[in-house]
């Protein structure tokens, strides 16, 4: 645990709120996050919209499945 922990160093600011906490804000040395390189648009992005293509299908395949076996599920119960 030492190991994974050496390189978070930083501030956290929260702001509590009827027994709630938020973030308001972080800020660190050490961070990776990189608001040039943030955005997904933009000819300065890192990220290569095409790498989704296969991503999509593949999470909406998840939901197809439940809502198959919920439908099944429900033909069950009926039948009973």
């Amino acid at each position: 645990m030492t190991e994974t922990q050496r390189d978070v160093t930083g501030v956290v600011r929260l702001k509590l709120y009827k027994g709630n906490i938020i973030i308001a804000g972080r800020k660190s040395s050490k961070s990776l996050y990189d608001p040039k390189i943030a955005t997904m648009e933009g000819d300065t992005s890192a990220y290569d919209q095409t790498d989704a293509t296969g991503f999509i299908p593949l999470n909406a395949l998840r939901l197809k499945l439940r809502a198959v076996r919920n439908s099944f599920s429900q033909r069950e119960k009926s039948s009973r």
